[in-house]
């Protein structure tokens, strides 16, 4: 449905800025007809074979006793006889859905059916999507600690801050499976592997850049935290909020969340005071998750940045500048969350492999180390092909990425302590590589033998 239709290889012709809203607008209106016509983008399906209907009598009673017998005695068995060592759930309340906001657990469950589908095509993982029906943290954490005994891990996926912090915290305490916040932890990771790169591409140190990150949610928060355990001059980083620029002067400094005010007093080496236009000032590199524009970053702002600008606009569906807008006013390397237009710095390349890595050494959690490990192998996977201003990341169809990405994570885990298996990077690679391509050959062989119909406009 939505593609790029210019086979031949010639330029296409400049669009206007109509045709470049009505290209933007299309994979929505797209989505409105494909969505109800597939009724779902994910199903069951079993993966043992049944020769006869005598097999059930292995896969369920009476011989499933014995496998259940087992598990009984040693709990760890059940990554030996069940789905649990490949199975993730995304759990959401609905109330932080891309940049719609509170929409509710069943409108967000189109998303969470979306993420389900990423993660089983690019990281061959099985996931299933569970929209709860509350606010209340203390409920979501009881509800995924109830939940966790049938899963390798868990991904949170937009619940709104400052609770999403606190819940993702309580998890990773109280669970014996990896917690993760993709808002937070799988952005971070991609836009720190698009940074690195970026201001290669810009001949500027990425450790002394001026950085000013818009928006102080839940990814914001996880990209400054990232960017400072990278080895990052926190005096080089200044963030704004929808009140004005982080800093211990303000009028609300105490009543801001324990994560805002760790932020305030450790960077803004400047001193800045003042709005997103003061904090644009003189920055290499804008890196934006806030609210969804456009007009959130007004075109003029950008002539406020150091020479040879980078901005990262990511706010979905809408990003927070037009890239055309941006580039007219001297944006050397522009990137959104986007798939429609060049360097996507969206999470669907960082949590596919990340989970993979994970749950192949069975890791207890995921840490800075294993995030910022898996940023620097996208960003080598990039630099390797060769970074243009329009290619600072790599992107979904590169499928050799992910069992790479997968490893560096695996790798990172057994040195962190925190992995339950053991391996070489070259044996996860292989492991990695033959479960995606399995994955990928699965949904080609369904759509070739008419068990996903193609949908014909």
């Amino acid at each position: 449905m939505t593609c790029n239709n210019n086979k031949s290889g010639a330029p296409e012709k400049e669009l206007t800025v109509e045709e470049r809203l009505e290209r933007a607008k299309k994979p929505g209106k797209d989505a409105m007809v494909m969505h109800p016509y597939y009724g779902g983008k994910i199903e069951t399906v079993p993966k043992a074979c049944i020769r006869t209907f005598d097999d059930f009598s292995i896969w369920y009673s009476p011989g499933v006793a014995e496998p259940c017998k087992a598990i009984a005695a040693n709990p760890d068995l059940a990554y030996e006889h069940t789905c649990k060592w490949n199975t993730v759930a995304v759990v959401s309340d609905g109330t932080r859905v891309l940049g719609l906001g509170d929409i509710g657990p069943e409108a967000a469950m189109p998303v969470m059916e979306g993420k389900s589908m990423l993660f089983k095509y690019l990281g061959g993982v099985d996931c299933v999507p569970i929209c709860l029906d509350t606010k209340d943290p203390e409920k979501i954490i009881e509800t995924v600690r109830l939940l966790a005994p049938s899963f390798g891990g868990i991904n949170l996926e937009d619940i709104s801050n400052p609770k999403c912090f606190d819940i993702l915290d309580e998890l990773r305490r109280d669970c014996k499976i990896p917690v993760w916040h993709d808002d937070q932890q799988g952005t971070a990771t991609v836009e720190v592997a698009g940074a690195m790169n970026a201001m290669k591409l810009v001949g500027k140190s990425f450790q002394d850049a001026n950085v000013t990150i818009c928006g102080a949610g839940a990814a914001s928060l996880a990209i400054a935290r990232l960017l400072l355990a990278t080895g990052f001059k926190p005096e080089h980083l200044c963030m704004c909020d929808s009140k004005g620029i982080l800093n211990q002067s303000r009028d609300d400094f105490e009543s801001l969340h324990r994560l805002k005010k760790d932020i305030a007093t450790k960077t803004n080496g400047a001193g800045k005071t003042g709005g997103l236009k003061e904090a644009m000032e003189g920055a290499d590199i804008v890196i934006a998750a806030s609210k969804p524009g456009p007009g959130t970053i007004p075109a003029e702002y950008v002539d406020l940045m150091a020479d040879d600008p980078v901005i990262f606009a990511t706010a979905n569906p809408v990003p927070e500048i037009w890239p055309w807008e941006a580039k007219e006013h001297g944006c050397k390397v522009f990137a959104t969350g986007r798939s429609d237009f060049p360097n996507q710095v969206n999470n669907s390349m960082g949590f596919p492999a990340i989970f993979r890595g994970v749950l192949d050494v069975r890791a207890r959690t995921i840490t800075d180390d294993m995030c910022i490990a898996a940023a620097t192998e996208l960003a080598k996977c990039a630099e390797e092909k060769g970074i243009t201003e329009e290619y600072i990341v790599p992107n979904m169809a590169e499928e050799d990425v992910f069992p790479r990405e997968a490893a560096a994570v695996a790798m990172a885990a057994q040195k962190a302590g925190v992995a339950r298996l053991s391996c070489t990077y070259e044996e996860e690679y292989e492991r990695a590589a033959a479960i995606i391509s399995r994955s990928r050959k699965l949904t080609a062989n369904m759509m070739d033998q008419g068990f996903i119909k193609q949908y014909v406009e």
